[in-house]
């Protein structure tokens, strides 16, 4: 009997509206919290209508939780209350810790295309008040392999002995963008009690040797434990993106885009927010 991981879930997501309207999927999120841990959210993003996304996200706090935004297409221009600011490109990725609290502003810019995830990050209790940071990860420094005849982006982590770009402060999961040819093969190594999921932006796929069965696009999988996953293509290609990291089993206390881990603490967020403490650390 081999070892490759078997799907557990396949989780098609939900239409959904954010911020000050932008359109989206939301992915997953505080109902599938259990199955993802350590990762709290995906939203995904496809859009090449300007006035479904350029209203953007307007000034908004974090606490808790460390947000991953992953762009394969767009502009977002970005900014926060400690002073940075800047832009996510394609192939772009910015990892911003909240820790303590921040509050910030995402506003995709027209026109074009806007394609990409933000994925939410759940921070471990003792560093859920830690001070906040940004990893501004530039496609450029991405390192980019050919391997097994497909092409891999490594955000962050390690693939095959090679780091990722970022590597992170307090969970460090392994991100990677991985794209098929057809009619190909690509077997990976895994740590076998890690959640690990993938999202498919093109293509089609079959993540599951015993089934069979295949996936096609803006699909997530959701993988059972096991040492390796193994990934084959048709007669199309395929693009996805992997995620793993291992489990919190901590408790969660969710209030929109603040996470802790109690109802006080939770509370706590929101009395700071309203006495204008809420921002612990300036830079």
């Amino acid at each position: 009997m081999n070892s490759y991981r078997s799907v557990k879930r396949v989780v098609r997501g939900r239409d959904a509206s954010d911020g000050a309207g932008v359109k989206l999927v939301r992915v997953f999120s505080n109902r599938d919290a259990s199955d993802f841990d350590p990762f709290l959210m995906m939203d995904a993003f496809d859009n090449d209508k300007p006035e479904e996304y350029v209203k953007g996200f307007p000034w908004h706090p974090h606490r808790g939780i460390e947000t991953i935004t992953y762009l394969l297409e767009g502009n977002v221009e970005h900014g926060d209350s400690l002073g940075n600011k800047g832009n996510i490109y394609d192939g772009d990725c910015q990892w911003m810790t909240a820790g303590s609290g921040i509050i910030h502003q995402e506003m995709p810019q027209p026109p074009g295309r806007m394609v990409g995830v933000q994925i939410w990050l759940n921070l471990p209790a003792k560093d859920k008040m830690t001070t906040p940071a940004y990893g501004d990860i530039l496609s450029k420094n991405v390192p980019l392999l050919e391997d097994q005849g497909c092409d891999v982006r490594v955000i962050a982590g390690d693939y095959r002995g090679t780091s990722g770009a970022f590597e992170g402060r307090y969970i460090k999961p392994r991100f990677i963008d991985v794209t098929m040819p057809p009619q190909s093969t690509w077997v990976l190594d895994t740590e076998p009690d890690n959640t690990l999921y993938t999202y498919i932006f093109s293509g089609e796929g079959c993540f599951d040797p015993d089934s069979g069965e295949i996936t096609g696009a803006r699909n997530t999988l959701l993988f059972e434990n096991g040492r390796q996953m193994k990934v084959t293509t048709g007669e199309k290609p395929l693009r996805f993106i992997l995620l793993s990291g291992p489990r919190l089993n901590e408790p969660i206390a969710w209030g929109g885009p603040i996470v802790m881990n109690t109802r006080e603490e939770l509370d706590q967020a929101f009395q700071d927010l309203d006495e204008g403490t809420f921002i612990k650390e300036r830079i």
